[in-house]
């Protein structure tokens, strides 16, 4: 199982920093989903600045999440 979200923190760019459980921070890039389904609904700002921490992954107030796993293995790792 990999690490799961501990922390989150959006950016004006699309991209989250995220700490997780391990005490790893990443980089996650949401701009590749900005234009595929539902997650086009990240593209306002309000939402995309309402992430938070919710069971082990990344959830906005809209109730969009994504897989833990998927934050994990794309975040570019600092």
């Amino acid at each position: 199982m990999n690490p799961r979200v501990k922390e989150v923190y959006s950016n004006n760019d699309y991209t989250l920093i995220i700490i997780f459980d391990n005490d790893e921070m990443g980089i996650f890039d949401v701009t590749p989903y900005l234009d595929k389904g539902i997650f086009t609904q990240l593209r306002d700002r309000s939402i995309f600045n309402s992430a938070k921490v919710f069971l082990g992954t990344v959830q906005w107030a809209n109730g969009l999440d994504f897989c833990p796993d998927t934050i994990y293995l794309e975040s570019k790792k600092q």
